[in-house]
């Protein structure tokens, strides 16, 4: 049975999380096991990646061809001649294409930044979710020990009332059957707990763990509307800012293929000599190559892909949209539901202490408390995972409109 000093201890621990808003771990500590996540550091490297690209694109794809030739030939009346040919050409590309390749290679820069933020964003999302099971599952297993550690109590109490003959052998075994059910949960959901954990630990390993998971605390409002931060999550998405970079540099890209339908021309010098040196000339060369169906495939292909592009920053929009009305309810529910938890854990208290004022008289039997124990400690465990997923659901808002763990 949960005594009277238990629930007080119980309830001065909730209410006590109140004040302990250190539940979650240091700010500084989570910033590195956000930066040093694979999936960031992959997306840092892209951004490097996309920097040397545009740089690339800056440069041109045309270089200095250097082509020549040297052989002897038998001339008559002259016998073995030398004779040698040089040609240095250097492709231009055409006005309008080197702006084009600027801007592609520029918005390529600004996708890849996005989405490395966007990626930070991920693993934020990662961690809370993460770290709430952890607390979500420690906490409910503090309840389920507590819940053993009353049975224990009073089984023993029980057994030295049947010894004294002042209670019934059946009672204490309805007694021992309570604890072996309150056991066996406390095992599962310590199990939970340390799975939690394990699963923690394995995708963030360099963040530092406490042994114990700090108790989740009482789940408070942002200082913001959850209309502000519903905004906010729209505003600062990087996932519309990589969307709309990419469509950009794709727009850029099709035009550039438009453009490339004509065909870059090559200028550069000839030197030659001819019968020994007898004939030498120097002049220039042009060489333009003739566009044909294959240009034209590639301007075509190039064009779907812009539109594709453009379609799927809408798309993005629509899911961060719908991201930031799922955040705000779930956000508004769950608060609500932590609410309900706690005002069935106060009634269910007041009926429990009733039940147990009224065995001591001797007008309910000990299965009716029992059952008033049972429905107490389920009543404790609710309002645990209750509080401990509006916490979830609220730094999940804060994340998302990038007010904790991400800068916007």
């Amino acid at each position: 049975m949960i005594r009277p000093a238990t629930l007080a201890a119980l309830l001065i621990g909730v209410a006590g999380s109140a004040v302990a808003q250190t539940a979650l771990p240091p700010e500084p500590a989570v910033h590195e096991a956000i930066t040093s996540h694979p999936s960031v550091l992959a997306a840092d490297a892209r951004v490097e990646a996309a920097k040397a690209e545009a740089r690339g694109l800056r440069a041109g794809p045309h270089e200095f061809t250097f082509q020549a030739s040297h052989m002897r030939r038998s001339v008559q009346g002259l016998g073995n001649v030398a004779e040698y040919d040089a040609t240095l050409t250097h492709a231009i590309r055409l006005p309008g294409k080197g702006k084009l390749d600027r801007e592609a290679g520029d918005f390529g820069v600004t996708a890849a930044q996005n989405r490395a933020e966007d990626a930070r964003h991920q693993a934020a999302t990662l961690l809370n979710d993460l770290w709430w099971d952890w607390l979500g599952a420690s906490a409910e297993a503090r309840v389920d020990a507590q819940g053993v550690a009353n049975y224990e109590a009073t089984l023993a109490s029980i057994k030295r009332r049947v010894e004294m003959r002042d209670m019934a052998p059946l009672e204490a075994d309805q007694t021992a059957a309570a604890l072996g059910e309150a056991r066996t949960v406390a095992a599962q959901s310590r199990g939970k707990a340390d799975l939690a954990r394990a699963r923690l630990m394995a995708r963030f390993p360099g963040l530092a763990l406490p042994d114990e998971a700090p108790e989740p605390p009482q789940p408070k409002l942002p200082v913001e509307t959850f209309e502000t931060m519903a905004a906010q999550v729209i505003e600062r998405s990087h996932e519309i800012g990589a969307a709309k970079a990419e469509s950009a540099r794709m727009a850029a890209v099709a035009d550039r293929a438009r453009k490339d339908r004509i065909a870059d021309p090559s200028f550069g010098v000839r030197l030659f000599s001819e019968q020994g040196g007898r004939e030498r000339g120097a002049g220039l060369v042009v060489s333009m190559p003739i566009g044909g169906g294959n240009r034209r495939a590639v301007a075509d292909m190039a064009e779907s892909e812009g539109q594709a592009a453009a379609a799927e920053l809408a798309a993005v929009r629509l899911d961060v949209q719908e991201m930031a009305s799922r955040d705000v309810t779930r956000a508004h529910s769950s608060m609500q539901a932590w609410e309900r938890a706690r005002e069935a854990l106060n009634a269910q208290m007041a009926a429990l202490s009733k039940t147990r004022r009224g065995h001591q008289l001797g007008a309910i039997d000990l299965a009716d408390v029992l059952l008033a124990e049972r429905l107490t400690h389920a009543a404790f465990r609710s309002e645990a995972l209750a509080r401990a997923e509006a916490n979830r659901a609220i730094n999940c808002l804060l994340i998302d409109s990038h007010n904790l763990w991400i800068a916007d």
